[in-house]
């Protein structure tokens, strides 16, 4: 028997098998950044440009503080509002929509606001607001222009072309020659009023176009009915100055054809008077046919 510790079996070894390279651990590299001098540039120019915007943030919120809260810049004094264009709104009127500015910037001034309430005063038609520094403010107005008296009840007040109702103007007051005006009222829808004054400028215009200074002998205007224009027309030449010859007459020009119809009554208005003697009112709104004297008078 053979002495296994002296002759010990040979041991199968296997050969080692080489790892694949891309298993096997690579040393870790080292990665040195270095800025290049372009790069250098650019982080430098940022840096540059952020303290740049900073002293300008600090400059502009400097300038808005010394602008909104500096004396120079300070709506103190009434003086300090300039007023053009105000012929009949008072001063005064105008100065109260500024109260809420006194002793503030002319900068915090809400020129919208303001041009609204303005706008807001019946005779102001439009109005510009705008500030001039370092600390007025202009106030340029376009009043409105009447062109007939309203009859209100007992008194009289004053209309514009757009059926806006005026009071008698506080100041700047003139000898108004309009004719007198009814049939509107305040209730009315705007709109209705400004259609019907529309039919009254109208008519004014029309006549003036068929004998110059016309307007002078229109006294009073009926606007009551929208399809009916009424007017009382006084010392017309032809009307004539004969005894038991009523000074004024009446006459139904509808709404259409005012110089047309104008130019028919002053054309037959002799011979109409020949014929009923005494005329008080006439009826133009017929195409083919005039009513001379009619029974019913508005």
């Amino acid at each position: 028997m053979v002495d296994e510790q002296l002759y010990p079996s040979e041991a199968v070894v296997a050969p080692e098998r080489e790892e694949p390279r891309y298993l096997r651990r690579q040393r870790p590299v080292e990665i040195r950044r270095r800025f290049s001098r372009e790069a250098r540039r650019v982080y430098l120019r940022r840096i540059r440009l952020a303290l740049m915007l900073v002293v300008a943030a600090g400059a502009g919120y400097w300038c808005v503080e010394f602008l909104l809260h500096a004396p120079q810049m300070t709506l103190a004094s009434p003086a300090q509002v300039v007023i053009t264009g105000n012929r009949y709104v008072s001063r005064a009127a105008i100065l109260e929509k500024f109260y809420p500015d006194r002793n503030r910037s002319v900068l915090r001034v809400p020129l919208a606001e303001r041009r609204a309430a303005v706008e807001a005063i019946p005779w102001v038609e439009r109005a510009v607001v705008r500030r001039v520094l370092p600390n007025r403010i202009e106030v340029e107005l376009v009043e409105r222009t009447p062109v007939a008296f309203l009859r209100v009840g007992p008194t009289l007040a004053l209309v514009d072309a757009h059926g806006v109702i005026l009071d008698p103007p506080a100041e700047g007051r003139v000898d108004f020659r309009f004719p007198v005006v009814s049939g509107l009222h305040a209730g009315m829808v705007a709109g209705e009023r400004q259609r019907r004054m529309q039919l009254y400028v109208q008519f004014l215009a029309q006549i003036e176009g068929v004998r110059a200074g016309a307007a002078q002998y229109v006294s009073e205007v009926d606007l009551a009915e929208t399809n009916n224009l009424k007017a009382v027309l006084v010392d017309l030449p032809e009307l004539g100055q004969g005894p038991g010859q009523p000074p004024s007459v009446l006459v139904h020009f509808g709404d259409r054809d005012f110089a047309r119809r104008f130019a028919l009554l002053l054309e037959n208005l002799g011979q109409w008077r020949a014929t009923a003697g005494r005329v008080e009112a006439v009826d133009l709104r017929f195409e083919r046919q005039v009513v001379v004297n009619p029974e019913e008078r508005p």
